[in-house]
């Protein structure tokens, strides 16, 4: 009878490890494929933006000014609603990137030197270009909410982010996708994108963001 116990527990174990391996490959794969849907997602609304930028005549008003991608999202401030209804908070979201907190950046903020914006005065200043749910870009039924914000090349030392000045920065402006999905999924990719002579578009850099 014991033998028999034993024999009964350790094939329980066995099944239940097997389960337990089962469950995590199955989250892995899951999480993995949410991840890389979630990265292409960040990429087409940046696609979207490269196409509105390329109309833009002066990209002081993208950096700085009225400009808006044709696909924007009522204010592009404030609280978003996802599928799985958990939210985002647009407003919070540019203020973190802008000054490394949610409330709103003061200019003495943004103009901080830090290791992640080490420029003072040129620090970039984001603001939002593109908004939405990927699936009113067509990308249906995409789960996931979209959003691009556009900033003057910090490279450029006119010390006014929200110009596009004269120099080797003219014409040179950078762009950051993100997007937002179910279950907390979040992926970020940043261009670096300048105007040819031939008005033409062309990507310099490109990186994800963790």
């Amino acid at each position: 009878m014991l033998v028999a116990v034993m024999g009964l527990l350790i094939m329980s174990a066995a099944g239940l490890a097997l389960i337990l391996a089962t469950s995590t490959e199955t989250m892995i794969a899951r999480n993995f494929g949410d991840g890389t849907a979630a990265m292409y997602a960040a990429e087409a609304v940046a696609v979207k933006g490269l196409a509105d930028l390329a109309l833009e005549s002066d990209w002081t008003d993208v950096v700085g000014g009225p400009a808006r991608s044709s696909f924007f999202d009522a204010t592009g401030t404030g609280m978003r609603t996802l599928l799985d209804r958990s939210t985002i908070d647009l407003t919070a979201i540019v203020n973190a990137w802008n000054c490394g907190k949610p409330d709103a950046c003061s200019d003495a903020d943004m103009d901080r030197v830090t290791a992640e914006r080490a420029w003072g005065g040129n620090n970039p200043r984001w603001r939002v270009y593109a908004c939405g749910m990927l699936a009113d870009l067509g990308e249906s039924p995409s789960p996931y909410y979209v959003l691009l914000l556009a900033a003057d090349d910090p490279l450029e030392t006119d010390g006014n982010p929200l110009v596009d000045g004269t120099g080797s920065g003219h014409d040179v402006v950078l762009l950051r996708g993100e997007a937002f999905g179910p279950g907390g999924t979040h992926s970020m990719v940043e261009f670096t994108v300048v105007r040819a002579a031939d008005a033409s578009i062309r990507v310099l850099s490109r990186r994800l963001l963790r």
